[in-house]
Parts: structure tokens; C-alpha cells; sequence
């Protein structure tokens, strides 16, 4: 891995929180060839925007190291820093590579806790040792289990919401964290972006003003749905 790719992480003054972003994220550009090729025959659905089989696809991939990129991730890390974000939920959390991104934040915002969900029990370990690795682990619970079941005890305030698990809970996931979102807090997903077709639902409740978000996709990374609560 060429060293300019982790040059974005100097926006990150905490040397620990780097090293272990770096590690982790050659970890994943190692495996990145042979998802791309197990991912090939479903990429003419993608371009066609047609919808993926994601309850065959999710379990397929249980073992991979599939992460944040670190662009994507210093975008959230400087975010949740503008927004002085304290309390934070993940859908999505993986090895916990984009907790440790939103720890940080919360860490150097004062203190608060990101709360991740990840069903697969082995990533869920895996990625408190990680943040262990980071010095984040602190500021951050990982929960095992299904979301939105897994996310049924929050903070009355939440300052922000990382939504990027599988298409078919993700729109749960946001109906059950939103009630409990302080106006001004954000949403990101960027799997809502990149798979549109599979978001439909989402995109359509998170967009609609009377849901109370304001809402669109913007070019970030490989591009997110940006939203906002509104009231």
C-alpha cells in the first residue's frame, strides 16, 4: 500500500487512533480484489438498478473485512466533531473501523459513547479489540445481535446516526433511532447511496418532509445520503 493513501488520516492528531486506522485499513485493501471478484456477477444488476439478493448475500459475507474507506472515514470523524457530537449510533459496525473514526470524535468532543451493532458475534469481539488497539474503546459499546432489536435502550439526545448495514434493515433501523434524535443531528449512509435501487423505501421516508428529515445524496467518497433532522 502506497503511504499517500493514509495521508487523509493526518486530519486525526492522536498517533494511536492513526496507526491502527492505517493497519486496519491495509487489512482490508489486501481483501478488496477478491470481494470485487465474488461481487462481479451481481454488478449488471447494480449498473441495471435492479435490487441485489441481500438475504442470500449478507451471510456470504460474514468473514470478510469490509470497512469505512478513509476518506469516508475522516469525513464522519470531522463531522461528528463539527456537530460536538456526543452520543452516536452505528448500524454496521464490522471490525470497527469506522467506531473507532467516530470515537475518537466523541472522545475529543468531551466524552459521550458511540453504540455499534453488528450481528455476526467473531466481528463484534473483533472489533472491541480494535478499538482496544486505538485507546477508543472507552468511548464506545459494541451490541451483538440483530438491529433494530439490538438498539431498543439508546440516549434520550443522539447527535448523530452512521446507517450503513444491510439495505433491509436500514430503513428500521433509522424509524427506531430517529425518534430519539435532537434537531440538527445527522444521518449518513452510504450504502443507501451506492445502492439505490435497494434503498428505495429509505430514500423515500428519509426524504419525505414530513418524516422530518431533510435529505440527498451528495458526492462524498464513493457518495452518502446526507440527512438532517429537522424537527
Amino acid at each position: 500500500m502506497s503511504k499517500h493513501k493514509d495521508d487523509v488520516l493526518n486530519a486525526i492528531a492522536d498517533l494511536r487512533v492513526r496507526a491502527t486506522l492505517a493497519r486496519l485499513h491495509a487489512l482490508a485493501d489486501s481483501g478488496e480484489s477478491a470481494l470485487k471478484l465474488r461481487l462481479a456477477p451481481f454488478v449488471p444488476r447494480l449498473l441495471m438498478g435492479r435490487t441485489l439478493p441481500w438475504e442470500t448475500l449478507e451471510h456470504r459475507f460474514d468473514d470478510d473485512f469490509i470497512c469505512i474507506g478513509r476518506q469516508d472515514g475522516v469525513h464522519a470523524y470531522l463531522l461528528a466533531r463539527a456537530l460536538n457530537a456526543r452520543h452516536i449510533i452505528e448500524f454496521g459496525t464490522s471490525f470497527g473501523v469506522s467506531t473507532i473514526y467516530l470515537a475518537c470524535a466523541v472522545r475529543e468532543n468531551g466524552g459521550g459513547r458511540v453504540i455499534g451493532t453488528e450481528r455476526v458475534v467473531a466481528k463484534a469481539q473483533r472489533a472491541r479489540e480494535h478499538l482496544e488497539e486505538a485507546g477508543v474503546a472507552e468511548w464506545a459499546e459494541v451490541r451483538g445481535g440483530d438491529a433494530p432489536g439490538s438498539l431498543a435502550e439508546l440516549p434520550e439526545s443522539i447527535d448523530m446516526l452512521f446507517n450503513d448495514g444491510f439495505p433491509q434493515y436500514a430503513l428500521p433501523v433509522l424509524q427506531a433511532v430517529a425518534p430519539k434524535m435532537r434537531t440538527g443531528a445527522v444521518v449518513l449512509s452510504g450504502n443507501a447511496a451506492i445502492f439505490a435501487a435497494d434503498h428505495r423505501e429509505y430514500l423515500a421516508w428519509v426524504r419525505d418532509p414530513a418524516n422530518g428529515f431533510l435529505s440527498t445524496r451528495l458526492a462524498v467518497g464513493e457518495g452518502v445520503e446526507f440527512s438532517v433532522r429537522v424537527r
